[in-house]
């Protein structure tokens, strides 16, 4: 997950001669001087630019002629560079909260780090110019400490925006997340599963509407940014449905009173049918439906309301794609042989299903539904499910490189491209897009006036090569120079670089 941290390239020399390594001692008053600036807007890329931030904020963005230096400011020559607005991941997970065999026991190990994990997390997804992130699954009391403690200046690391549990759901070692029966639980594990539900899990699914507005919002007290509920079950084939179209209306209700975001994660049509109507603002992987493709009327609603989809790009292009051709071919051939061989009978329907699992027809229906969101016009964000898998020591393989913190976000983006978006369509959906999923588009999303100066400087134009957003030069979070060569600055999981790396 930071094997490539090395090569994106350490700040320029003359940005590490001006700011110190504490943010506190930086200058409050830089300019950005002679880049293509591409602001996140969709507007023409504007050459010889200047970006002056004071004060963690954008003061002025825009070409030279109109945007002066100010005297005394701090200047980062970027002259033959290209500015864009930081990145942002609209679903990761960046503490442990579950798994099975190495999972389990990193788990079990670590669960007593799990602030440092969560730090460690952020500040790899920062390295690589991811400036916010939003938590859709986690332990909710170490993700709220450590967003505090970056809100705060206190670390350094990308903004946190973080939901806890999915509401309705067990936690990770129940039969709604994970298909485990209660009996037969560890003592860790119904502790776990409490710590992941924090009050907000199966029982709120058997509570009358009234009921249920008074335990959601004894859960928003706790502290998440965000809402996300279980409008299916999770891994279930068939994934039942969660709530009521009544219920889920109550969710979407009460976490729209206190200016909160509510979003659904429902991998049915009717599911996702059900939170739509009930007026959601996200969902999480639309793309996932089983085998179903999504109807055209659904699209449409979506489109016309505007609900964000936050897709699991970086797992149905690049590398993965490629993996699942390979494997559905030799899956192809073997199952050929085998009619070949086998008695001539009709397959059961469980045989049917195995088959369509060895071929991966759910991951093409994915990528097909994908596809069809895009080229629809919906308002798309890259959400990859980044997480923490084993601690290297008891790893036994490593996770794919295209779901590491960081690294996987940069995949996805990337893989918008081979989905059949622009290199801008592309950086609009992992910058102004990804603001507007969080509800904050007033201050992030886009490089103008009055934002916060969240931005990334690229040696090579992205909208040439949308791989071109590896070529990091420069990152700055806040208004402050970020020294990617020291993060993250605490190494719990992941493994430093090796030489050549």
């Amino acid at each position: 997950m930071s094997r490539r941290l090395a090569t994106a390239g350490v700040c320029l020399a003359l940005v590490a001669a001006l700011f110190p390594p504490h943010p506190t001692a930086q200058s409050s008053l830089t300019a950005i001087t002679g880049g293509t600036l591409i602001d996140g807007s969709g507007g023409p890329p504007v050459p010889d630019a200047v970006v002056v931030v004071e004060g963690g904020r954008i003061r002025a963005a825009g070409p030279r002629a109109a945007v002066p230096v100010p005297a005394g400011a701090a200047v980062i020559d970027a002259a033959g560079r290209f500015v864009v607005p930081g990145f942002i991941d609209t679903n990761v997970h960046l503490s442990l909260y579950g798994g099975v065999n190495d999972r389990y026991e990193t788990l079990v190990r670590y669960h007593g780090r799990q602030p440092d994990i969560v730090l460690e997390a952020a500040q790899i997804a920062l390295s690589h110019g991811v400036t916010t992130v939003r938590d859709s699954y986690g332990v909710l009391p170490a993700l709220v400490e450590v967003r505090e403690r970056i809100q705060k200046g206190q670390a350094v690391g990308a903004r946190i925006l973080a939901a806890g549990n999915i509401v309705g759901w067990g936690g990770p070692y129940s039969v709604s997340f994970s298909l485990i029966p209660e009996r037969g639980l560890t003592l860790f594990q119904e502790q776990m599963n409490d710590q992941i539900a924090q009050g907000a899990g199966e029982d709120l699914v058997d509570m009358t509407p009234d009921e249920l507005r008074v335990a959601i919002n004894a859960y928003l007290d706790k502290g998440p940014d965000f809402i996300k509920f279980g409008g299916t079950a999770h891994f279930a084939r068939p994934a039942f449905i969660g709530f009521s179209l009544e219920a889920q209306r109550v969710l979407v209700e009460e976490a729209h009173k206190r200016g909160k975001k509510a979003e659904t994660h429902a991998t049915t049509p009717d599911g996702l049918r059900l939170s739509v109507e009930a007026g959601i603002d996200l969902i999480q992987h639309p793309e996932v439906l089983g085998p179903r493709a999504l109807p055209e009327a659904l699209v449409k609603t979506i489109v016309e309301r505007r609900i964000v989809g936050s897709m699991l790009v970086n797992t149905i292009t690049g590398a993965p794609w490629a993996k699942h051709l390979k494997d559905r071919e030799e899956a192809a051939k073997k199952l050929a042989d085998d009619t070949a061989k086998g008695p001539a009978r009709a397959k059961t329907s469980a045989e049917r299903r195995r088959e369509a699992a060895d071929t991966g027809e759910e991951l093409a229906m994915r990528r097909k539904n994908a596809q069809t969101l895009i080229a629809a016009g919906a308002v798309v964000t890259v959400g990859t499910d980044n997480y923490w898998a084993s601690a290297p020591e008891l790893a036994r393989a490593p996770k794919p490189e295209a779901q590491d913190h960081g690294i996987g976000t940069i995949v996805a983006i990337e893989g918008l491209v081979e989905l059949g978006m622009t290199p801008m369509q592309a950086l609009i959906a992992a910058t102004r897009n990804g603001a507007f999923a969080a509800g904050r588009s007033a201050d992030l999303g886009t490089l103008e006036a009055g934002k916060i100066a969240d931005l990334v400087v690229l040696d090579a134009n992205p909208l040439a090569d949308i791989k071109n957003i590896r070529a990091i030069r420069v990152v700055m979070a806040n208004g402050q120079v970020v020294e990617r060569a020291r993060l993250p600055e605490t190494r719990v999981l992941s493994r430093a670089p090796t030489a050549g790396q």
